[in-house]
């Protein structure tokens, strides 16, 4: 065997066992975090002054109600979330979400999720978070957990600096599952024994295509659909 077929051969077995690897696939809202970390960065902005108060509060509580009644539109949302992102630099935005994070997220990690994420990491699984929150907000916080591989809503940039309007599809619905499709093609990965954890039914179409599907601390409507469905359920606060 020569060098060049050596290497090859030797990638095609990591490969091999990249694609063997069960997934472990967690939500991040109100299911690895106790908490909902879209909601909290506009609660932070309006705590420290950032925002108009009152009309970004009562927005923000506006869209959290249509996420928890099944009914939130993804772009109008986006475009309201995204504006403060928008109109900012990036150094004063990375500013205020490392204190986001000291004081807003950090209180939100359970013992018992980090617990769970290291049963998954011990049994060896590939950990990804899918959440619909954009990535400038989740990706340190994903860190926090010590998982790699995160997928979420991706926000426009241009000339290092932040545009409010989504870059490819939004990572919510039905469109975490073609997200997901496009990062398991990208990994020649498969949903072979996968494990999906989460507490909306929102997520009801990845639940479904899952080999494990989880119900964690659920909203009321995933909670009867899981019953039915005979799927775990479990709490992580």
């Amino acid at each position: 065997m020569n060098h060049q077929t050596r290497i090859a051969t030797i990638g095609f077995f990591i490969i091999g066992i990249f694609s063997m690897t069960t997934l472990a696939l967690f939500d991040l809202d109100n299911t690895l975090l106790s908490g909902d970390s879209d909601y909290e960065w506009g609660e932070y902005l309006v705590k420290k002054g950032l925002v108009d108060k009152k009309a970004y509060a009562e927005a923000n509580q506006y869209f959290l109600e249509q996420y928890q009644e099944g009914t939130l539109d993804i772009i109008e949302f986006t475009r309201f979330a995204f504006t403060p992102l928008a109109e900012n630099s990036l150094d004063d935005l990375l500013q205020w979400r490392a204190d986001y994070l000291e004081d807003s997220i950090k209180p939100l990690i359970t013992e018992k999720a980090l617990d769970l994420v290291e049963k998954h990491k011990q049994q060896g699984d590939t950990l990804v978070v899918i959440t619909a929150t954009n990535s400038f907000i989740t990706r340190p916080i994903v860190d926090l957990f010590g998982i790699e591989h995160l997928i979420a809503t991706e926000i426009k940039q241009i000339d290092n600096r932040f545009v409010a309007e989504i870059d490819g599809t939004p990572c919510f619905q039905e469109g975490k599952v073609t997200r997901l499709n496009q990062w398991l093609q990208q990994q020649s990965a498969t949903l072979q024994g996968s494990y999906f954890y989460s507490d909306s039914h929102n997520d009801l179409p990845l639940l479904e295509q899952v080999d494990h599907a989880i119900a964690v601390d659920p909203d009321e409507k995933l909670e009867k659909i899981a019953l039915k469905n005979h799927w775990s359920i479990i709490s992580l606060r």
